[in-house]
């Protein structure tokens, strides 16, 4: 993901804000606080994304890849509206207890801009569904151009969207952030639609750490700068996912975006080991050193 990225972030206060009142106030509700599961991967498994990852001789990379993470962001629904036979087929290929977050098409959320998608919506989503028990959370990204003037289409969609299918979403002009009125609308939004609003951890973009929890799901995509930098940021975040996990929060997908280094080990590597020890986490941890090839 290019979104965000900057030449030299060593300037940057990379340091989360702390916790907002609302998402306090919001946690306090939530009833099982019991139950949390928390789902780790990156945005593509094939060898050309992952190169060294794979043993040589490895035919088929789905099934590897869910062998060492739990969920995948799943950025090519995308550009191609997938059918239900495809659905089946990537499911039928993974372990148990995976999760996939497939990305809304862009026919909906970049063509169409949300102006009368429902066909389009109900392909999509009728098609997903197919993934079963292992359907995480689906993704809608508007484009950076989609701006808070635009806010009355956005709930429509949201609130016309079909009931029980869970949906994350991420807007990113500024407007949405800079000014807390509208930020505080989008929340409400968010909530009374009961979708979740991604958080987005990307150097030159800090304020879309503002967007506060808006359902008992954390979604956030993390976009890599450099190992050490990597490493307190994600240090941070073992930090916050237990603080959250500690106030009730039930679930959370976290996703990496590794930009390409020969030399770099996989930044999930340490991060996984300091979740199992910090909040009781049973993910897989992985031990080759890869290169990533920069998502799109």
């Amino acid at each position: 993901m290019k979104f965000g990225r900057v030449d030299d972030p060593s300037s940057i206060d990379f340091s989360l804000p702390e916790i907002d009142q609302e998402s306090l106030d919001f946690l306090k509700n939530i009833k099982n606080k019991e139950s949390f599961q928390l789902y780790l991967g990156y945005p593509k498994w094939s060898k050309a994304d992952l190169k060294g990852f794979y043993p040589r001789g490895t035919k088929d990379e789905l099934p590897y890849y869910s062998s060492y993470f739990n969920a995948l962001e799943f950025n090519g629904p995308f550009y191609r509206m997938p059918t239900k036979e495809q659905v089946i087929k990537w499911k039928n290929r993974t372990q148990e207890n995976f999760k996939f977050c497939p990305k809304i098409t862009n026919s909906i959320s970049h063509y169409s801009r949300l102006i009368n998608t429902d066909e389009k919506v109900l392909s999509f989503v009728d098609a997903t569904v197919f993934f079963e028990e292992k359907l995480g959370m689906a993704f809608l990204q508007m484009p950076e151009n989609f701006r808070p003037k635009n806010i009355n289409r956005l709930e429509d969609f949201l609130t016309r969207f079909p009931k029980g299918y869970p949906l994350a979403v991420e807007v990113r002009h500024e407007e949405w952030f800079s000014d807390a009125q509208i930020l505080n609308q989008l929340t409400e939004i968010y909530r009374k639609t009961k979708k979740t609003g991604i958080i987005v951890d990307t150097p030159g973009r800090r304020d879309l750490l503002k967007m506060p929890l808006t359902s008992p799901t954390a979604f956030i995509r993390f976009v890599s700068t450099n190992p050490i930098l990597d490493k307190a940021r994600l240090d941070a975040w073992v930090i916050r996912l237990k603080e959250w996990k500690d106030l009730g929060l039930q679930e959370v997908y976290f996703f990496i975006h590794q930009k390409k280094d020969q030399e770099t080990t996989f930044l999930s590597q340490q991060f996984a080991k300091d979740l199992n020890k910090a909040l009781g986490c049973q993910l897989p941890v992985i031990e080759p050193r890869i290169s990533l090839i920069e998502p799109r």
